[in-house]
């Protein structure tokens, strides 16, 4: 299942059933699961986790260092979960000292070619990035999420569940839970619904997040008091309390 031509180090971990295809190299502090498939001319290095069920393309680069003027070589960490789907040309950094040290990617995300991962990004499970999406450092991209072809991300910028944007949003603060966003820079254009509806969400839920949209975006109230208006609806609409939990810890202010 490993080609011949593939450069692997002897103190890489590689468990069952795990192809790498030719001219692909692993580095010593690399570990992957059961049943993960490493296509040809991938590099991985670094201090690098890869779960199981993965499939990772060609010409991939995942766990090399950092583009940060500071990283001074710090055993820092890529850590990839499980059934993910990496498509070509993907680079996925490992993170640094300045934050939590790991760069993670959660399960079951839907990756596509030329998408890189900047040093101590947080995604999460479930989610879907289209060709040449870009995220800077200390990105976090909750569960869900849709990134439009050619999103750009600013530095410590959170994505929240649920969310989606067009192809070419420039983002540079945080996009709340439920909506989507548009242009450069990105701004508010509704609520997600077509995929809440994909995903479960009852009428009823529906209604109360397009309420609670119009409540943030529309009734010309302060964000503080948008909250707090929020949350005295969120005893009886529970689904609001994502975008109250987000509100409560967005750092660098939300799209409006």
């Amino acid at each position: 299942m490993i080609h011949q031509s593939a450069i692997i180090h002897s103190g890489a971990q590689l468990g069952a059933s795990v192809q790498v295809g030719a001219y692909s190299i692993i580095g010593e502090h690399v570990e992957i699961g059961d049943n993960t498939t490493i296509g040809p001319h991938v590099v991985i290095t670094g201090r690098t986790r890869i779960g199981c069920d993965n499939r990772i393309f060609q010409f991939c680069s995942l766990g090399e260092a950092p583009q940060d003027k500071k990283y001074g070589g710090e055993p820092t960490r890529l850590d990839i979960g499980d059934r993910n789907t990496i498509r070509e040309f993907c680079t996925f950094n490992i993170g640094t000292a300045q934050d939590a040290g790991t760069t993670r990617i959660g399960d079951d995300n839907w990756i596509m070619a030329y998408v890189h991962i900047a040093h101590d990004c947080q995604i999460g499970n479930r989610t879907v990035f289209a060709n040449n999406a870009q995220l800077a450092g200390h990105v976090h991209v909750d569960d869900w999420a849709i990134l439009g072809g050619f999103t750009g991300v600013h530095q410590f910028c959170r994505i929240g569940t649920h969310t989606m944007t067009a192809a070419g949003t420039v983002v540079l603060q945080d996009i709340p839970p439920y909506v989507m966003a548009a242009g450069n820079t990105a701004g508010p254009y509704g609520i997600n619904a077509e995929g809440l509806k994909r995903r479960g969400f009852s009428p009823q839920a529906l209604l109360a997040l397009k309420r609670a949209y119009r409540t943030l975006y529309k009734s010309g109230l302060m964000l503080e008091e948008a909250r707090a208006k929020l949350e005295q609806e969120v005893a009886t609409h529970p689904e609001i309390q994502p975008l109250i939990d987000f509100l409560a810890v967005s750092k660098r202010g939300i799209i409006r």
